[in-house]
């Protein structure tokens, strides 16, 4: 489905070397942020006090947050859970020579926050009391490492089979591209690093790659059709006709992330806001990363159109 057709080829390629020199420059600067500040994880990655507090009437959130900065508590998060009355507070962990001496030092402290609640508002209870210990915030810290690691071994395997290998490397690459740069943009400005962003990032990485399948599709179809083409040609020709599926389908899951963003609550805006980032960057990545990369690594018409093999007829004497 097309709401537009452009009659005219646009000439990508002959800008690539530019793009890509910015991509490089964004990919190390990101690299860099990571290296130097890390990522600001969450109390799932890091352990801590999980609290659900209900109250009678509608809950204000940022009076509680500035009520237990007021009391000493440092890197609180104060979210709406379910109604309107019910909040979930996360406090961080507190550090002691052992998981027992952990558990009570998050036990007084989840105590102490108690008391601060009813100090803003009389009718807030306490519901429940989650204590997340650091051996487990690990354990989710490596196995989300692996759920990466996996997911991008199985882009690679699948693009295997569906692509020569150029375009495999290119679109992995272009992928992994996406990723570095929004953990990059989380850490240059401390965002929170939650398990829902890791679902997002994980959710980029296969949004990403269908963009890019998409691109090559065309770029094998129109080698086998556009027989006098060179291959800059090529790639513009394939990178214009889909553009104008790009922009359906980029534009309305992005007016639905816009969606979650503004009105989903503060539980998911940095969920939102990673999809955001992995959307703009994967249109990007797949028009002006993964194009150009196949191409420097020696993308031919020969890769997909194999020559036709003469048979010689024997010679009847």
């Amino acid at each position: 489905m097309e709401f537009f057709k452009i009659r005219r080829t646009i000439p990508f390629m002959r800008h690539a070397l530019v793009f890509n020199v910015i991509s490089l420059v964004t990919f190390l600067v990101s690299v860099g942020f990571l290296a130097t500040q890390g990522l600001h994880f969450s109390i799932e990655f890091t352990g801590g006090t999980v609290m659900e507090v209900t109250h009678d009437k509608p809950a204000q959130p940022e009076k509680i947050r500035d009520a237990l900065g007021a009391a000493g508590f440092k890197d609180i998060n104060v979210l709406k859970f379910g109604s309107s009355q019910d909040v979930l507070i996360r406090l961080p962990l507190k550090a002691g020579p052992d998981p027992k001496v952990q558990n009570e030092e998050m036990q007084k402290q989840s105590n102490a926050a108690v008391e601060v609640l009813k100090g803003v508002d009389a009718s807030a209870k306490l519901v429940r009391t989650e204590f997340v210990g650091g051996q487990v915030g690990k354990e989710l810290a490596t196995d989300g490492a692996l759920a990466l690691l996996m997911v991008c071994v199985g882009i690679m395997i699948y693009l295997a089979f569906r692509f020569e290998w150029r375009f495999a490397v290119a679109t992995i690459v272009a992928n992994l591209h996406d990723v570095v740069i929004i953990l990059g943009v989380f850490s240059a400005f401390q965002w929170e690093f939650s398990l829902p962003v890791l679902a997002a990032v994980l959710a980029v990485l296969g949004y990403s790659v269908n963009e890019s399948v998409v691109v090559f599709d065309r770029v094998r179809e129109n080698f086998r059709k556009m027989r006098r083409a060179s291959v800059d040609e090529i790639m513009d020709a394939s990178i214009t006709g889909t553009i104008s599926r790009t922009i359906i389908t980029h534009g309305s899951t992005q007016m639905m992330v816009l969606a979650i963003f503004f009105f989903g609550g503060a539980s998911l805006h940095y969920f939102a806001l990673a999809l955001t980032i992995g959307i703009c960057f994967g249109i990007y990545s797949s028009v002006l990363v993964a194009a150009p990369l196949a191409k420097y690594l020696g993308a031919s018409r020969e890769d997909f159109v194999k020559p036709e093999k003469k048979t010689v007829e024997p010679v009847v004497p």
